[in-house]
């Protein structure tokens, strides 16, 4: 497993004034933390490594829209660049557990995993924290992504 990570910069959600603001950059969190949230990480890993171009564009188009999904505080996309087992998915945080399955249950979420249940392996996590931080979130997400720490199952 590579330990390569890339994450894309953090995208607010309408929920947003969960997570601190950086009074550099507003979009981007700062380091303390803010109050209770849900965790949703997730990893897809093609069977074929061409596949990893369109989920990463189905990836890119919702994360367009994420300023509009009831819930969501925010989110990073994240991608491995192996070459040979390319993998990508999400860190997404959310106030509750409820608003993580509207999301789920999306038309257009919905349509991305139907478009790729079958071109490769799917894994997620979700945790509750009852006091977010950007940089821990972002760090265990990382543990998981890279093997350091087992994926919880």
């Amino acid at each position: 497993m590579s330990s390569t990570i890339w994450f894309t910069p953090w995208k607010p959600g309408p929920a947003a004034d969960l997570a601190p603001k950086s009074r550099d950059s507003p979009d981007s969190p700062e380091s303390k933390a803010a109050g209770a949230a849900v965790v949703s990480v997730t990893e897809f890993t093609p069977h074929r490594p061409w596949t990893s171009f369109g989920v990463n564009v189905a990836g890119v188009a919702l994360r367009r829209v994420w300023q509009d999904i009831e819930g969501a505080v925010g989110l990073w996309l994240w991608v491995d660049p192996d070459p040979l087992r390319p993998r990508s998915g999400s860190v997404s945080v959310w106030r509750d557990e409820k608003d993580l399955q509207g999301f789920v249950a999306r038309h257009d979420h919905v349509r991305v995993v139907r478009s790729y249940r079958h071109r490769g392996a799917m894994r997620s996590t979700t945790w509750r924290t009852e006091c977010f931080s950007p940089d821990a979130t972002q760090e265990a997400a990382r543990s998981f992504l890279t093997g350091k720490s087992a994926w919880p199952g």
